[in-house]
């Protein structure tokens, strides 16, 4: 790999916390009543996305989508089984109940939507669509759910009526 493809590796991964640490940011200034800030926040936050894309892009990170649901499963598949389970166990030894709550969430989140990711290459390998609907995101642990949402979060508990409605 070329010194310019790590480049963009690096320039990606920045670009993209970039966007998500500013649209963050954002939500705590118009909680501070400070809108103005919160939209100077939002406008930089897109930006870092366009930036983003253009780098993934030039990285030929962006396939079809079979292509990219299968970069979807390894990735997914990759953090349930090998990045969190450290991470969870250096939190227990650290004492730090935060960062283990995180993880563990992340964790088993992650395992559901390498299951959902599969489901769908399953059905556009067979020249299937899969079946019209919303999924819903419970707002404290991520646990995304196809459907309707359930009565309470299975994984944090979070009332179901919070979810966020991915329409």
């Amino acid at each position: 790999m070329s010194k310019t493809q790590d480049n963009l590796k690096t320039a990606f991964a920045g670009e993209s916390q970039a966007s998500r640490k500013y649209t963050y940011f954002a939500e705590k200034a118009d909680a501070e009543g400070q809108p103005q800030v919160a939209r100077l926040f939002r406008a930089a936050a897109e930006a870092e996305t366009v930036h983003a894309r253009n780098h993934l892009n030039a990285l030929g990170g962006i396939g079809s989508t079979r292509d990219n649901l299968r970069a979807a499963i390894s990735g997914e598949h990759y953090e349930f089984t090998q990045m969190y389970p450290p991470f969870i166990k250096q939190a227990e030894v650290d004492k730090d109940a935060k960062a283990e709550k995180s993880f563990n969430h992340a964790n088993k989140v992650e395992e559901i939507h390498h299951t959902l990711y599969q489901q769908a290459l399953a059905a556009l390998e067979k020249g299937a669509k899969l079946p019209e609907g919303a999924y819903y995101i419970c707002p404290v642990c991520g646990n995304t759910v196809f459907g309707v949402a359930p009565d309470k979060c299975p994984i944090c508990s979070t009332p179901g009526k919070m979810f966020k409605k991915i329409a």
